[in-house]
């Protein structure tokens, strides 16, 4: 699946969507990331490997800027 820009810079990455706008690169969600689907870079999130993503929500959860969060499930519409 292709990324697609969603509005401002907000990035849909099919699983994850990544406002870097709102990153302050503070690295809890790749911390809290079980599969390391995520990392930081040049100090805001990023997607290492969106097939790792188990869409578990424990970087939307510890985000405390908001500036991560789960898509839809592929068995949601």
């Amino acid at each position: 699946m292709k990324n697609k820009s969603i509005k401002g810079n907000e990035v849909d990455h099919g699983k994850l969507i990544i406002n870097a706008d709102w990153c302050k690169g503070c690295g809890i969600c790749t911390a809290f990331c079980p599969t390391k689907a995520i990392e930081l870079k040049n100090e805001k999130v990023t997607v290492v490997d969106i097939d790792k993503c188990t869409q578990c929500g424990l970087c939307e959860l510890r985000c405390p800027d908001y500036a991560i969060y789960v898509g839809r499930k592929k068995n949601e519409q």
